[in-house]
């Protein structure tokens, strides 16, 4: 039996996210039925994270098992035949058998892209954002939240997990011309993490609450007090580390 990784890259605006559901285009059923057909077996594809509906990737990394021959280098010539357009496979190489995408990783980092002028295209790409910001307080916000915390105030309410607490390594706001992009790299991320925290990070910003509010939020564990959640089309995945 070989174990197969797979590092892919995808537009999430036509997908309703990475995992299987019972109606709705995804991520994981496409490879899925590529896979197994090409394969000629059933074939299960386990994923390093379960982006939702809308959000991208650029370096999502997934594995599966199989005892077919077929040369690495072929599989992926065949899968970015035959995938659609909206997912190509960067690179597809053997693993060691218990490599397991998503309890494999250390660490998994995430982009979030704000634009300050309207466009029409790369909409899908980038938030629009066209209020005054202190990107100083943002700045100061973020550094807040390094470390190891419990982010149950930054988890949606009806998430499942065994508990809220991850290990943040990295958490900057970048400006770039007409884009201001948040970037943050963290042991484990919960449901909507990234985007409650840009929320609230964008009302600090507009000037709702002082970066000491990212503090208390971290204390309460209260979803009710953070910020909204922002759309998922500025979301990105960056990579995943093993």
């Amino acid at each position: 039996m070989r174990t197969i990784r797979l590092t892919l890259e995808y537009d999430g605006t036509n997908f309703s996210g990475w995992q299987i559901q019972k109606a709705g285009r995804t991520v994981q059923g496409e490879l899925e039925r590529v896979l197994s057909g090409m394969l000629k077996h059933p074939i299960r594809v386990v994923g390093a994270g379960r982006t939702d509906a809308g959000v991208h990737a650029l370096g999502q990394v997934a594995h599966f098992r199989t005892e077919h021959p077929i040369p690495v280098e072929g599989l992926q010539r065949g899968l970015n035949a035959l995938l659609p357009d909206d997912v190509i496979v960067r690179e597809a190489k053997e693993a060691a058998f218990d490599f397991h995408a998503r309890f494999s990783a250390k660490r998994r980092s995430y982009r979030y892209v704000i634009t300050r002028r309207r466009r029409a295209i790369g909409r899908q790409y980038a938030y629009f954002w066209e209020d005054p910001l202190d990107l100083e307080a943002m700045r100061d916000a973020a550094a807040r939240v390094l470390g190891e915390h419990d982010f149950r105030a930054f988890c949606h309410a009806g998430a499942e997990v065994n508990h809220h607490r991850c290990e943040v390594s990295r958490a900057v706001w970048l400006e770039e011309g007409e884009e201001l992009r948040f970037e943050i790299t963290a042991n484990r991320f919960l449901h909507n993490m990234v985007r409650i925290l840009v929320g609230t990070m964008l009302d600090i910003g507009r000037g709702k609450s002082g970066p000491e509010w990212m503090d208390a939020l971290l204390r309460s564990g209260d979803r009710t007090r953070a910020g909204w959640t922002v759309p998922p089309h500025g979301l990105f995945l960056v990579g995943v580390e093993y």
